[in-house]
């Protein structure tokens, strides 16, 4: 501050002085000169210009006029300084607010922030003119505030779109996450319980399949040891020689939809008291849709859905019967033949029932569920042979052909074939069958 001040000590002078010299050009006579002197070490130095003593009321006058006008310019000098200094100030505190806002420590704008190796913040290529760092700091504000302005916007849109805060995107995503983890565990269930589906079939099918070879090797070891040399496929019998709850045979067909049905058969038996029941066919809700039985001291009974009807028939000698059943679900009308003769008629059984189809036909015990839980006390005792069933009632001379043995018709819903007829329990067995040769001679003799 000092040296600045001389300096303006220094430039007054030489204004003034100027002045003086040009204020006497029209007397060339008064001329001006400067004086030295000694001074005192550390005080202020100037040319003092010294004048002729003839014009000294001239020169005061001049004097204090140079006075007043260095006393205007320092003041004018000291506010300019003061109004720079605050600027410089002012910019200083903008700059350290600017660099504090940077991310990175650095800011690219007019200049680039960077770190020297002292870890000191400076600025590359800062102006020294003041008015050159105001522009680049009005230029650096107005960035951001343009900045700013954008963002604003961006805001708005975002919200007059329907778009979400960040908390209320995090929510939505964790309820989506949340139905998405609960469909997967469904769908795992919805596996898992088909898996299982898939091994209990699997299973069945093995088992199925399991008791077809081992019927398939039965019947292959019967052919190999020659015990079954059946002239044709109907040629054989079903014997059934013990009263048991696992002797039995069954066919492989089962029965369809009917509203009438004709049920012929041979069969012998010596048994008391009763027969037992050689043949029965349960359905799913009804053990007892079609049964066949003589149990105890009763006469042989027809069962239709349960509905009782005894029958005049008489099989109990010993002897080959032919015996045939018919029934329509119109009035329940029934008729009951054995040996080729219609030995009794009725109705009012089951009318207008029709035959459940998909059940189980078994030879030789009673069903009280389909196809299982048998009595020992209703289980048929003797032979059985030509079981066939027709979806109608035949003629009777259809019925006296067979048992004449003029002919042999099979059934057309289910037929007496060595292929359809398996055999259940120790003991029992399919035999070769004569039974036509048997009556000739039994009719000669």
């Amino acid at each position: 501050m000092l040296s600045l001040l001389r300096l303006l000590c220094f430039y007054a002078l030489g204004l003034g002085y100027e002045k003086f010299v040009r204020g006497q050009d029209d007397n060339p006579d008064t001329g001006a000169r400067f004086l030295c002197r000694s001074m005192t070490v550390g005080a202020d130095t100037c040319l003092v210009p010294v004048v002729p003593e003839p014009n000294t009321a001239a020169q005061e006058e001049v004097l204090r006029n140079t006075v007043m006008q260095l006393r205007e310019t320092v003041l004018q000098q000291k506010e300019t300084i003061v109004n720079q200094l605050g600027t410089i100030n002012e910019l200083t505190t903008k700059l350290s607010l600017c660099e504090s806002a940077s991310e990175e420590g650095k800011y690219e704008s007019g200049g680039s922030w960077s770190k020297n190796k002292n870890n000191q913040n400076t600025m590359g290529d800062l102006p020294r003119d003041p008015n050159d760092t105001i522009d680049n700091l009005g230029k650096t504000m107005q960035s951001l505030k343009d900045r700013l302005e954008n963002l604003e916007q961006q805001q708005q849109r975002a919200n007059m779109s329907g778009a979400l805060f960040p908390s209320e995107l995090r929510d939505l995503l964790q309820h989506r996450l949340g139905d998405l983890e609960k469909q997967l565990l469904s769908k795992v269930n919805n596996l898992e319980e088909e898996k299982s589906l898939l091994y209990n079939e699997t299973t069945a099918h093995r088992q199925k399949t399991e008791s077809t070879l081992n019927s398939l090797l039965t019947r292959i070891n019967e052919l190999e040891k020659g015990g079954s040399g059946f002239k044709s496929p109907e040629q054989f019998k079903l014997v059934l020689p013990l009263r048991t709850n696992y002797l039995y045979g069954r066919m492989a067909k089962s029965l369809p939809e009917m509203y009438s049905f004709t049920l012929c058969m041979w069969l012998r038996s010596s048994a008391g008291p009763g027969i037992g029941t050689p043949f029965s066919y349960g359905v799913p809700g009804q053990a007892n849709e079609i049964v066949l039985m003589e149990w105890g001291n009763n006469p042989i009974e027809l069962l239709i859905n349960d509905k009782v009807a005894q029958l005049p028939l008489s099989v109990r000698d010993g002897r080959w019967q032919h015996i045939c059943i018919t029934w329509t679900t119109r009035d329940g009308l029934w008729e009951a033949y054995q040996d080729g003769q219609k030995l009794g008629a009725g109705d009012n059984l089951a009318p207008w029932h029709r035959i459940k189809p998909g059940g189980a036909i078994i030879l030789g015990q009673e069903q009280d569920m389909v196809g299982g839980r048998f009595d020992a006390t209703q289980a048929f005792v003797g032979e059985l042979s030509q079981v066939n069933i027709w979806d109608k009632v035949l003629k009777p001379a259809d019925i006296l052909t067979m048992a004449n043995c003029s002919s042999y018709t099979p059934g057309n819903v289910v037929s007496w074939l060595d292929s359809d007829v398996e055999v259940f329990g120790g003991g029992a067995a399919k035999l070769p069958l004569e039974i036509c040769q048997d009556q000739l001679s039994e009719t000669e003799s």
